[in-house]
């Protein structure tokens, strides 16, 4: 059938030639494509192959809406920066993490000082990188700490990295550093506290044996 279509396709192509009257000194371009088309179809079409629905390849990934709001919270999402934060959010949840990091990495290109977008890079790297904090996540990460030495964001979110990554000790100092660079009278406080008390909590059971590392 692949090589009927091929006769019908190069009929019809003649045809419309005709009736527009081409040039005939053209005709011999036109030939010369569809016969690099068959000789293509000959050399790797398999008409035998069984068809199957296409994939994308990608596994959306399932929103931790409560982390996200709390990202919100802290890096303040109503900013020009934080419209980055939301496509990137979107390329994550079709399970895109390569996009994700591109898209911030373009805003990068506009506000190369932002802490938002270095945060958010930061995050979007770790992700890709199979929840591992990779040398060009922790590099961000750095970055977003070296442009807001006095902001609870980084610290807090490499920490999260490294409690995904299993690395839960050296996760403990990070969110240490976050609280005690969070006001006491910001709303985000309690739940930093409270994530660092269930971090220490676990940790003194695995000294104890209690849990398995």
């Amino acid at each position: 059938m692949g090589y009927l279509w091929l006769a019908v396709i190069a009929v019809a192509v003649c045809a419309l030639l005709a009736a527009m009257k081409v040039d005939r000194l053209l005709w011999s371009m036109v030939a010369s494509a569809l016969m690099l088309g068959a000789a293509g179809y000959a050399w790797q079409g398999q008409p035998a192959l069984a068809g199957h629905p296409a994939t994308t390849g990608l596994a959306p990934t399932p929103d931790d809406s409560a982390m996200l709001d709390l990202r919100d919270q802290m890096l303040e999402r109503y900013t020009g920066a934080a419209a980055y934060l939301v496509a990137a959010d979107a390329m994550t949840r079709i399970g895109d993490r390569r996009a994700a990091v591109q898209v911030l990495l373009g805003g990068i290109r506009v506000a190369p000082k932002s802490l938002v977008l270095w945060t958010g890079l930061a995050n979007a790297l770790s992700a890709h990188d199979a929840n591992q904090v990779s040398p060009p996540a922790l590099f961000a990460f750095q970055q977003a700490m070296r442009l807001a030495p006095k902001h609870p964001a980084p610290p807090f979110f490499l920490g999260l990295a490294y409690v995904r990554a299993g690395n839960f000790a050296k996760a403990r100092p990070y969110w240490a550093r976050a609280l005690a660079l969070t006001p006491a009278d910001i709303s985000y406080r309690g739940e930093i506290a409270t994530r660092l008390a269930l971090l220490d909590r676990f940790l003194a059971m695995q000294d104890a044996g209690a849990v398995q590392p």
